[in-house]
């Protein structure tokens, strides 16, 4: 009786796999879109010669080299658990997966090992344009990693480009339809997108503190403002307001993907149980696997069906009409979190238009209410990009690879005590050492942005950052010319 309520080495083995998954996606989520915040920076430095984006540029690099180390580590981790939890799915789905992750170890990894040590400690060590041609490559290397991790994730969502050999594994017929199967484009562009609003969220909630600080400073109304601060502010504001509408197009093209390949999974994201022609857009409800329908339900009648078929009587399927066998085995977790996701969009939405509203009466940095949101915003494009990958994740069970291989099959043959043993050595371990490292990273950002005056020679004058240098610095009166905040 006690051992039946034991959970499995299955659901050790997959609550072993979400935890490092859910530790390890925070960091590429961050880096992803820092790596590219970086390279604007530097380029906006060279262009302008204006010293307040080589500052932010340094103030984000050593934070970038926290998040980008910790990300390296936890992913390490994660591919160790496809030996040691999932050898099932390593020998069948192996030849397909293989090569896909080992290109982005040939292409990303490697284009980033190369170029990182130059990007972090080459800047007074090597000329302007090579520096920048690492940063860019960074950059570009943490796409690429993105590109072929979701082209495998993808894959396994709706494979396509296989034949299955008679003891069950996967062979690959056509890699250029494994590579682009059908919800790649859509996955990577609302990843990639989301990695950049993840971004720019934190970027914003770091320049709102040190700008609401500075209001909070001023007592005798003498505040200096901190241009590096407002530069942070401005720019991370800007991409809300251009980027956040856009991801709303690239996740309704994502969930009209998902729609035609994977229905029950949109089923269980809808909360619909019964095939209806004007389906609602259920806002609220408690979806019940055993009943078979969703209780308590809030809704806006035929909005679904105008969404998802772009007709306002278009038909949407329930699960009832779909095999039992294909239903998600969490119903209400996909439920929630894909409410979860679409309400931070939302958000983000409307934190970029009241900053572009606010921009355009010239109040930006002087708004508090506004400082606030933004502050709060910070943790919005973590938060959003985790609820939008267990949408992605919970959604396709009980699949590892959809429609072909099951969870159950894709297990290694170890026992319950071996995967619980691992995964509270696991748990311990990352609360310890990634605890550490946010705690790290938390100081870092509670630093208030200074001006540097060391840095790669130039023969752009660099204009000023807005501070002096000290007096043992300095032989006369400081020649630099003084400038404004860059809005």
């Amino acid at each position: 009786m006690i051992e039946s309520l034991l959970p499995s080495a299955l659901d050790l083995a997959r609550f072993q796999f979400a935890f490092v998954v859910v530790w390890h996606f925070l960091f590429p989520a961050f880096t992803i879109g820092l790596a590219s915040y970086l390279a604007v920076l530097e380029a906006r430095w060279l262009w302008t010669g204006d010293a307040v984006y080589l500052d932010t540029f340094r103030y984000w690099l050593k934070i970038f080299a926290i998040a980008f180390a910790m990300g390296v580590v936890s992913g390490i981790v994660m591919s160790y658990q496809f030996g040691t939890n999932w050898s099932g799915l390593s020998r069948l789905a192996g030849p397909i997966l293989g090569p896909l992750l080992g290109y982005e170890v040939l292409t990303a990894f490697f284009l980033e090992a190369g170029f990182l040590g130059v990007m972090l400690f080459g800047l007074e060590r090597v000329g302007k344009g090579l520096h920048f041609t690492a940063t860019c490559l960074v950059a570009i290397g943490t796409c690429f990693s993105a590109f072929w991790i979701l082209s495998a994730n993808s894959w396994m969502q709706t494979p396509q480009g296989f034949s299955i050999a008679p003891d069950g594994s996967f062979h690959p017929e056509d890699w250029w339809a494994i590579i682009f199967n059908p919800s790649f484009p859509y996955r990577f562009a609302h990843t990639v997108t989301g990695a950049y609003l993840t971004t720019a969220l934190i970027v914003g909630a770091v320049g709102a503190f040190h700008v609401l600080r500075e209001r909070r400073n001023d007592t005798l109304g003498t505040r200096e403002p901190n241009p590096r601060a407002r530069v942070m502010l401005s720019m991370a504001m800007w991409m809300l307001t251009i980027v956040a509408p856009i991801q709303a197009v690239l996740g309704d093209l994502h969930g009209g993907n998902t729609f035609h390949h994977q229905p029950a999974k949109l089923a269980a994201m809808e909360g619909h149980f019964e095939t209806e022609r004007g389906a609602p857009a259920i806002l609220f409800g408690i979806p019940s696997a055993e009943e078979e329908r969703t209780r308590l339900q809030i809704g806006i009648p035929n909005l679904a069906s105008l969404y998802l078929t772009h007709s306002w009587t278009g038909e949407v399927r329930g699960l009832k009409d779909l095999p039992r066998d294909h239903w998600p085995t969490n119903i209400p977790l996909v439920f929630f979190a894909f409410r979860v996701m679409v309400a931070l969009g939302l958000l983000m939405i409307g934190l970029g238009l009241s900053s572009l509203v606010l921009r355009l009466r010239g109040r930006l940095y002087d708004t508090p209410w506004l400082l606030r949101a933004a502050i709060a915003m910070g943790p919005a494009g973590l938060l959003a990009v985790t609820a939008g990958w267990i949408v992605t994740e919970a959604g396709r069970q009980p699949f590892t690879v959809y429609g072909h291989l099951t969870t159950a099959n894709s297990v290694a043959p170890i026992g319950a005590p071996a995967v619980a043993t691992s995964l509270v050595a696991f748990a311990i371990v990352y609360f310890i050492v990634f605890g550490a490292g946010i705690w790290f990273l938390f100081r870092l950002f509670s630093q208030t942005p200074q001006a540097h005056e060391e840095g790669p020679p130039t023969d752009k004058p660099i204009r000023s950052a807005g501070t002096t240098p000290a007096p043992s610095a300095r032989r006369g009166p400081d020649p630099r010319p003084q400038t404004q905040p860059a809005e």
